[in-house]
């Protein structure tokens, strides 16, 4: 009898590290960034993946930040039990001497966070490595893009049509007026529609979050505004059906208070007259 409580014990305790081996795998589906090598004895216990999305990145002390929008990959490691753990320091220095080792520079750092850029084989990459008391680290890492809107000369005429209006993601250099190259295909696009309604006239409105002064920023959203009105007579459209409004951030769509919010705020429509 005693035998048999005792092969019940080891097979009972057997099991139990075969079911603790088990969860302390990588959650299924998650796997290393190609940038990065992961800290010895640890496994992923969930992960994220985006095409496309956003991640705001601290620049210095004062708690200046960019927002850097691409292809996003968050993964969250913990450690396995038994095993050593880290120091926060350890984790930070492990991966900025990585990202170093392939071109990579620190963009700022304190005791728990270490932000960094990396421009790899004509890829812009920004890391945020996140430690934490017991060995637990984060990794959310974005591949710089920019979303392409696409959208024809139909969709706006029929935005126009049903709403009065339509929301375009025109894109400007930051804090000035100058349309971006990637935005320019959007401008032919409200061109083309224009062409095919000769009696169609619209307001451009620009839009802003809510970074910086008020009055800067009515000010930034007037001079987009414009500038996308010059843009279309430059293509031929006649400047009398035209007119521009800065509205600043007077008007949002969404919660300025988070990432995704405050990039749907930063808009320009073409408003229907």
């Amino acid at each position: 009898m005693k035998s048999k409580k005792g092969f019940c014990f080891a097979a009972l305790f057997l099991l139990a590290g075969f079911s603790l081996l088990i969860a302390q795998t990588d959650a299924e589906g998650c796997k290393d960034h190609p940038l990065f090598t992961r800290m010895p004895n640890h496994y992923i216990e969930d992960c994220e993946a985006s095409d496309f999305d956003s991640h705001e990145f601290y620049l210095d002390e004062a708690g200046n930040t960019t927002v850097v929008e691409g292809a996003k990959t968050y993964l969250n490691y913990s450690l396995v039990e038994g095993s050593p753990a880290p120091s926060a320091l350890q984790i930070l220095r492990n991966y900025i001497n990585a990202a170093q080792k392939i071109g990579g520079k620190v963009i700022y750092q304190d005791r728990w966070n270490a932000y960094l850029k990396i421009v790899r084989e004509g890829s812009e990459f920004w890391v945020d490595v996140r430690a934490f008391d017991g060995g637990g680290y984060r990794l959310t890492i974005i591949e710089k893009k920019a979303l392409v809107q696409e959208v024809t000369a139909n969709d706006i005429l029929d935005a126009l049509d049903s709403q009065g209006f339509i929301a375009l993601d025109i894109r400007f250099d930051t804090g000035k007026a100058t349309i971006k190259e990637e935005s320019k295909p959007v401008i032919d696009q409200i061109a083309a529609a224009l062409r095919e309604n000769a009696d169609l006239k619209v307001s451009v409105e620009g839009h802003t979050d809510n970074t910086g002064t008020p009055e800067g920023n009515k000010t930034l959203s007037m001079k987009r505004a414009e500038a996308v009105v010059a843009a279309l007579v430059q293509a031929g459209i006649a400047a009398g059906r035209l007119s521009a409004v800065g509205w600043g951030q007077e008007k949002p769509v969404a919660d300025n208070r988070t990432e995704e919010g405050r990039a749907k705020n930063r808009r320009v429509e073409v408003v229907k007259k």
